[in-house]
């Protein structure tokens, strides 16, 4: 884990709220002068501490209104089946995300499509294509409560005091 101080933290909180602040309104906010901020910055990126900077998209305003989660449990737990199954849906672009969990089935996937149809189309054509699932469990998402991409930095600071 990368070491961070308290204005470390601030910047990265400020950035997770407004990816596209600029320098200047970032370094009056955590407090130093311009070139200072901008050298912290460009060393959490190279940390690899920030991975990225992207939009947040409405899925509801570009018609991907319908949020469904996937369980998925393999025929066999082999290294070669869970390989396959990587491969596959690291290329299936309605899968927003994809998660290999412990319990009592293999993966967790997220995905967002149109509608009922769209997503009835995805099951038959699109999951049941993909080799060595045996079963599929799916919960589809009646109201988004919270969602959010931003990561809890309160234990970082705790660590500092």
């Amino acid at each position: 884990m990368a070491k961070l101080d308290q204005i470390d933290i601030a910047i990265l909180e400020a950035l997770q709220q407004e990816g596209r602040m600029t320098n200047v309104a970032l370094a009056k906010q955590v407090g130093l002068s311009t070139t200072p901020c901008l050298e912290r910055v460009r060393s959490l990126e190279e940390a690899g501490v920030i991975a990225g900077y992207s939009a947040r998209l409405s899925a509801e305003q570009l018609g991907l209104g319908l949020t469904v989660f996937i369980e998925v449990a393999m025929e066999r737990t082999s290294e070669a089946a869970f390989e396959a199954f990587r491969v596959a849906v690291l290329d299936i672009p309605e899968i927003q995300e994809c998660f290999m969990v412990a319990g009592g089935f293999d993966y967790l996937l997220k995905i967002r499509v149109p509608d009922m149809a769209s997503y009835r189309v995805f099951l038959g054509k699109v999951l049941s294509g993909i080799p060595g699932i045996r079963v599929t469990h799916s919960y589809t998402v009646m109201e988004e409560v919270k969602e959010s991409s931003a990561l809890s930095l309160g234990h970082l600071g705790a660590k500092l005091e």
